[in-house]
């Protein structure tokens, strides 16, 4: 039997091991790619590999897939949730409120700013090489720190379980490597306009960017034929038990 695995995934160690804490692996490795739309989730590996019961690791399941992050399909299994378009709407909803609102009443510092700019040069350096992965995983973590300017740990959970789910859109824009493309040069004008003092034009810019990028991927997810395979989505389940 292989050795448990002591991953925690920014949760405090204290926590290890508890269904809290398999919950933040598990969207950690959602939210990182390494665990895609539609893949099944099996109890006795993941019971093994993590060191943990089961009781343990229903729990976690239990609050994942309350975020909708997985879903539970009866005599199939838990599998990764594959987003819908209510899916997709419900997603940018939260993040209409959430980012503008952070640009718009935050004062960034030098170092947050700097910061800012080393994830720019990652995404750039991304772009340039022509990896989508990479180009994903530089987005998520701008807005990551664009939530963390608020100073609120609260916040930031929430804005971890949401890219969670964006991770999984993401996945469905895999075939129009432009849509990453176009979001880097954005963002470079969002940290340009919050290093110039300028927050509502930031605030401006970022709610235009969300609507664009929601926009897209509603239009894009509903020209996908044939509709994608894998479990449906949970807001499909639960119409389907109707």
């Amino acid at each position: 039997m292989s050795s448990p695995v002591h991953e925690h995934d920014g949760a405090d160690s204290r926590h290890a091991h508890t269904g809290a804490w398999i919950a933040a692996v598990l969207r950690q490795r959602i939210a990182g790619g390494l665990l895609t739309p539609g893949s099944k989730l099996s109890e006795q590996k993941l019971s093994v590999e993590l060191g943990v019961s089961r009781n343990t690791l229903r729990e976690a399941f239990g609050t994942l897939a309350a975020e909708s992050v997985i879903v539970r399909i009866p005599n199939r299994g838990v599998f990764v949730a594959s987003p819908g378009v209510e899916d997709i709407r419900e997603i940018y909803r939260v993040r209409r409120v959430l980012e503008p609102s952070a640009v718009l009443w935050a004062s960034p510092s030098d170092q947050e700013l700097d910061a800012m700019d080393a994830i720019l040069a990652r995404a750039v350096a991304a772009r340039d090489a022509g990896s989508v992965p990479e180009m994903a995983d530089a987005n998520q973590s701008l807005h990551q720190a664009v939530i963390a300017l608020t100073g609120s740990q609260t916040l930031q959970v929430l804005m971890d379980r949401v890219l969670a789910r964006m991770r999984l859109v993401f996945h469905a824009m895999a075939s129009a490597p432009d849509f990453h493309t176009h979001y880097v040069s954005r963002n470079i004008n969002l940290v340009a306009h919050l290093r110039a003092g300028s927050s509502e034009d930031a605030a401006r810019l970022l709610r235009h960017d969300l609507d664009a990028a929601e926009a897209e991927l509603l239009a894009h997810l509903e020209a996908r034929t044939p509709r994608s395979a894998g479990p449906p989505s949970r807001s499909a389940v639960h119409t389907n038990t109707k």
